[in-house]
């Protein structure tokens, strides 16, 4: 695993450095501090031989489970500390309140394939009616859909640039191959939460011409 990281003594270390310096712990770390990217050249990298793929795909699965797990536990048992219930003010919450009261298993299933999302989404549920044994029987369905998933794009992503630039053994083939990976899945995410920002809107904007529309009791013509 150390064969990436060995023309960079010296300098600061990278996201594939680091993976390939500390294995599958600095993937299960990555996960649930920063996400995607860590996962996704967790991916790129087994598909050098460097580590398992399915050992990328628990491990992914593992940083992230934990994570939001402690986050859903923040929001439930400290709801009314001071960071939480700033938390609560942001525009963001109140979406994320929305989407978990239309689609209360579905957005829990969703949510860390959501940019912009993920940190907030556990508190937000841990601070809201659905049970304990529910977000953590439906957060480990989740995070092992998510952990496969993404590990999975950067392992074909791989082959991809492979059969562009060859070999993937050289390190300045694996840092492009990471930089046109980001660069895809940020506009992904992107055009993701755009479209789930006009629809979460959209679906606002009916709610508040419903309840206009709708006459109050007294405007009502008794019959």
């Amino acid at each position: 695993m150390r064969r990436l990281a060995a023309g960079r003594i010296g300098t600061p270390m990278s996201i594939e450095a680091l993976i390939a310096e500390f294995g599958l712990p600095a993937v299960a770390l990555g996960a649930a501090l920063e996400g995607e990217t860590v996962v996704l050249t967790g991916g790129l990298i087994a598909h050098q031989g460097l580590l398992p793929l399915y050992g990328v795909m628990a491990a992914a699965a593992i940083g992230s489970f934990i994570a939001d797990q402690f986050f859903f536990l923040l929001g439930r048992r400290y709801r009314m500390h001071r960071l939480v219930r700033k938390l609560t003010e942001r525009p963001a919450f109140a979406r994320v309140m929305r989407m978990l009261e239309r689609h209360p298993t579905g957005f829990i299933l969703a949510f860390r394939f959501l940019y912009g999302f993920r940190t907030i989404s556990p508190v937000a549920i841990g601070t809201s009616r659905i049970p304990t044994r529910r977000f953590l029987l439906l957060n480990a369905v989740a995070a092992l859909a998510w952990g496969a998933a993404i590990a999975a794009i950067g392992y074909s992503f791989g082959q991809v640039v492979e059969l562009a630039f060859g070999n993937l053994r050289r390190f300045g083939h694996v840092a492009l191959a990471i930089a046109a990976l980001v660069a895809v899945a940020t506009a992904m995410t992107l055009l993701v939460r755009s479209r789930l920002r006009r629809s979460v809107e959209a679906e606002g904007a009916e709610s508040q011409e419903d309840e206009a529309v709708e006459p109050s009791p007294s405007d009502r013509i008794p019959l």
